[in-house]
């Protein structure tokens, strides 16, 4: 076989398969950076949502908040005891209406609920919960 005469053929070849290489290389580049845009994005995603929430957490209202809570209901309804930053609070007699605005209040608030322990007695419901911030 006389490679001389088949020469431009080989280099035409070669130019092909050096061409398909390089975009191989290029199409897998751009998939690697895309996902790699992609995890930094989650990345500044979460950040974000960690700053924002370390804002809600650092909230200097809590104790204020949770104040107004308990002047929401009668003395006579509320056993309240707050040290530092934990509370525990029991509530007896309340509507069922009283007790949900109750849960949504507190879930409402940044706190850490640790117990929420809701009872039915007859007609009534006693709750108590116990939380921190």
């Amino acid at each position: 076989m006389n490679w001389k005469r088949y020469s431009h053929e080989l280099i035409v070849v070669l130019a092909v398969l050096f061409a398909l290489f390089a975009y191989g290389y290029k199409h897998a580049q751009r998939t690697a950076m895309a996902e790699e845009n992609q995890e930094m994005a989650k990345e500044v995603a979460l950040f974000q949502e960690t700053v924002a929430l370390k804002k809600i957490w650092a909230d200097k209202r809590i104790p204020q908040k949770l104040d107004n809570i308990r002047k929401m209901f009668p003395s006579a309804k509320v056993k309240w005891q707050k040290k530092g930053k934990k509370l525990t609070a029991s509530f007896e007699g309340l509507k069922p209406s009283e007790v949900n605005k109750l849960v949504t209040k507190f879930l409402n608030i940044a706190v850490q609920v640790e117990l929420l322990r809701v009872k039915k007695n007859g007609e009534s419901y006693s709750m108590e919960i116990r939380c921190k911030w």
